[in-house]
């Protein structure tokens, strides 16, 4: 059983060090990679509801931004399977990176822009950061280790932050990156987190708590991240959620990696609108997803096998 929860999943870090997304759509599409499709309409949703509560456009940052794909669900009328179909044609396989970014830029100018906030990404990985940006997904960004404190340009892109979003981060990062968010902060953001189960959120909310913030858990959902890559994934994932004292039937079980939602915000904003009114969601277990491995009973016994069509 492994120590790092981390060390339970398969590791996908080379996929961030290209200049351009089309690996990433790639290897991480092959295995229904989902839940930047599931959480764009809570984004857009808490996007709204901020606007309703305070009176203005929210400035969002995304954290483990990796090449902007959250800002841009978020900010076009476009779907990942799109992004994905696209990377996948031959005559876009045979660009060099400098040719893709000039013509993903021109791809993302074309659709109109459905909406105002601002955007800032943050990641360690510099060249998906650096994509971003130069493709015009996001307003600013920074490539920075939160972990080990403030970068010299934080106040530039953290101190005005309303909204600070992830779909995977954590786990990757612990409660001192959000430490170090709130500390540059001039005022308490909401923190709309989805986070795997497998990885224990309450240190996380513990810090948020003490900024100000209340976390409530969306107890009624969760969401579909991606397929496990393999059956040594899937077997030490669901030896992970056994030592968390988890239950994995109908959602881990059935051969996929689950993410539950955390919303933090201030006490009134809360009291103003609760999570059951601000999210209204889907899981994204109806999508159509390919061969993967499900965990069945036989006798006594919980084994691995292929899902049945």
């Amino acid at each position: 059983m492994q120590d790092d929860p981390n060390d339970a999943k398969a590791s996908f870090d080379t996929l961030y060090t290209r200049p351009d997304p089309r690996d990433y759509f790639s290897i991480l599409g092959s295995l229904d990679y989902a839940i930047p499709e599931l959480a764009k309409p809570v984004f857009r949703r808490a996007a709204n509801a901020f606007r309703k509560i305070k009176g203005r456009d929210a400035s969002i940052l995304d954290l483990g931004s990796s090449y902007g794909i959250n800002a841009a669900l978020f900010r076009y009328p476009i779907s990942v399977d799109m992004l994905r179909t696209r990377y996948a044609r031959r005559e876009m396989m045979a660009l060099t990176s400098e040719e893709t970014r000039a013509l993903d830029k021109a791809y993302f100018q074309s659709w109109p822009r459905a909406r105002p906030e601002r955007l800032v990404a943050v990641d360690v990985s510099a060249p998906a950061v650096a994509y971003a940006r130069e493709v015009g997904l996001v307003d600013d960004g920074v490539a920075a280790d939160l972990e080990e404190g403030a970068p010299p340009e934080i106040a530039r892109c953290f101190s005005d932050v309303d909204m600070i979003i992830s779909t995977g981060v954590v786990g990757y990062v612990t409660a001192n990156t959000f430490e170090t968010l709130l500390a540059a902060n001039a005022r308490p953001p909401w923190v709309i987190s989805f986070c795997l189960r497998m990885f224990d959120y309450a240190p996380i909310a513990e810090t948020l708590a003490r900024h100000g913030l209340k976390t409530e858990k969306l107890s009624s959902a969760a969401f579909v991240q991606r397929r496990f890559q393999d059956e040594e994934e899937a077997q030490q994932v669901l030896d992970v959620l056994a030592k968390r004292g988890l239950d994995p039937d109908g959602l881990e079980s059935d051969g996929l990696l689950m993410a539950e939602l955390f919303v933090s915000r201030p006490p009134e904003d809360v009291k103003a609108l609760p999570i059951e009114q601000l999210v209204r969601v889907v899981s994204g277990r109806e999508l159509s997803f390919g061969p993967r491995l499900v965990q069945v009973k036989r006798g006594s016994q919980r084994l691995l096998a292929p899902m049945r069509p």
